[in-house]
């Protein structure tokens, strides 16, 4: 007879514990999955915690990776950590668009006012 796992909060714990089974986008699992795995309930406050214990992670350096396609997992090698940086990058610049669009500031003035270094293209790394 098999034991079933007792439900546990979410907690950066037992988040890190779950995803070290889970290297490489092939091994990602939903937030929701998530969540039910630990907890045994599925709610969107939970969720939300589930996200901001996420960030908290990768705020003290776990490679954890996150997709919509794809679920969380960890990293499986430094090409996967990069295609998940650059998608967190997409969505930062998405929310600067919006900003600036709102506040009528262009990007690159917008840049300018939070002391940022504007990206570089391919464009601009040509003419180097």
């Amino acid at each position: 007879m098999q034991l079933a796992l007792l439900p546990q909060e979410l907690s950066p714990d037992s988040v890190l514990s779950v995803l070290q089974g889970r290297r490489g986008a092939a091994n990602g699992i939903t937030a929701r999955d998530l969540v039910q795995m630990l907890t045994h309930r599925i709610n969107q406050a939970d969720e939300r915690k589930l996200r901001q214990i996420i960030e908290k992670l990768r705020r003290d350096g776990h490679p954890i990776c996150a997709h919509p396609a794809f679920g969380y997992h960890l990293a499986a090698d430094p090409k996967e950590l990069d295609r998940a940086c650059s998608f967190l990058v997409g969505r930062a610049m998405t929310s600067l668009q919006q900003v600036s669009a709102m506040k009528r500031v262009a990007m690159p003035d917008l840049y300018g006012q939070m002391g940022l270094q504007a990206p570089t293209t391919d464009e601009d790394q040509d003419h180097e």
